[in-house]
């Protein structure tokens, strides 16, 4: 038994160190849902979920070097980032996502090495007991760790601690084990990047003198459709966001964008999914950038926001351990038990509601 959680560890430690040096991007999902689509429900209570997530995009453009010689060269954007969900209660759970690695484009290095970190408590599972309807939201932080901010490819982010919250609607055919049914999900959120005042380049502030002087605030969406089986799950997700009020035109990321992505998710055990992604830009390709702007570099024929983009990752179950020992026999029994405590509750609630009527008819007689 000590062997087989040794195995374990070291399975998860080599996954990991697979997800780690490679690019995602902003703000991916531990919990249950897609990866950027959120749900409604809740983790069970003592459950931790560390989700591993790597996205890539690559295009070739191409750099003068001197006496005006072309050469071709490969730009990879790469995101590498962890997230982890906790179910604190039946309605409560907390969620952390440090972005590991982000590739940026610029300085000698070219990448953050630790970027940015969020923190996000929720509030769901939200609803009548035992229906197919919960809803919920969410409200989030990012803190800026990282050397360099507003890269190109990625959402806009300033380098300030910002701010926002999200709601979640999500219909799932079997309410007791949502994970097992056809789901669908909904999210509308907002975020404020609480930036008046920041400089968006690198270069002297006495040379770059914009400045952002309105808060940049955007409205976050996104709508989503789970189908699962028993060792796959296929899934389609599209998200997106608008801004209430743009950044300044030194940002890099200042279009609405939306990405329509389709996923696979193998699922060996219980407490190991595999899953591999691909986003695809629908929206957001009228590049705003102001280049003509002092510290505003182009990167000749790239976009502001990838037109693709390969998404890989990873989702551990850590606790609690004894999912690990779990067979297919204690899982139908805990399912038939549950649905029949379910029912014994509904019939007890209904029965003490009935009780209730007739003694208020007894009472309006008397």
């Amino acid at each position: 038994m000590r062997s087989l959680t040794f195995i374990r560890l070291g399975l998860v430690a080599v996954l990991t160190a697979i997800v780690l040096p490679q690019p995602s991007q902003s703000q991916v999902n531990a919990g249950r849902g897609l990866t950027h689509v959120r749900s409604a429900w809740n983790l069970d209570p003592g459950y931790l979920i560390m989700y591993g997530h790597t996205r890539v995009f690559g295009k070739v453009g191409k750099i003068n070097l001197a006496q005006s010689i072309g050469t071709a060269v490969t730009f990879w954007d790469v995101q590498g980032s962890l997230a982890f969900s906790y179910g604190i209660s039946e309605h409560f759970e907390l969620g952390v996502t440090p972005i590991i690695y982000q590739d940026t484009q610029r300085g000698r290095k070219g990448y953050n090495l630790i970027d940015d970190i969020f923190l996000t408590l929720k509030v769901g599972s939200l609803g009548r007991r035992g229906g197919s309807v919960k809803y919920g939201f969410d409200i989030s932080a990012r803190f800026p760790s990282a050397k360099r901010h507003n890269i190109i490819f990625e959402p806009y982010s300033a380098g300030k601690v910002s701010f926002g919250f999200n709601t979640r609607l999500s219909y799932s055919k079997d309410p007791l084990y949502p994970d097992d049914a056809t789901s669908l999900h909904f999210n509308l959120g907002y975020w404020n990047h609480n930036d008046v005042g920041e400089q968006l380049t690198d270069i002297s502030p006495l040379v770059d003198t914009v400045r952002v002087l309105q808060p940049t605030q955007e409205l976050l969406y996104g709508a989503g459709i789970i189908l699962p089986s028993d060792k796959f799950d296929f899934s389609f997700e599209l998200y997106g966001n608008a801004f209430l009020q743009r950044p300044p035109e030194t940002a890099y990321s200042r279009e609405n964008v939306l990405y329509f992505a389709p996923k696979v998710r193998y699922k060996p055990y219980r407490w190991l999914s595999l899953d591999m992604a691909l986003d695809l830009r629908l929206t957001g390709g009228n590049d705003q950038t102001n280049y003509g702007l002092p510290g505003v570099g182009k990167i000749p024929q790239m976009p502001n926001y990838a037109d693709w983009r390969i998404n890989l990752g990873s989702r551990f179950t850590l606790l609690p351990t004894t999912v690990y020992s779990l067979t297919e026999r204690d899982i139908l029994m805990r399912k038939a038990e549950t649905r029949r405590e379910l029912f014994e509750k509904i019939i007890r609630e209904q029965r003490e509601t009935e009780a209730a009527e007739e003694e208020l008819q007894r009472i309006k007689e008397a």
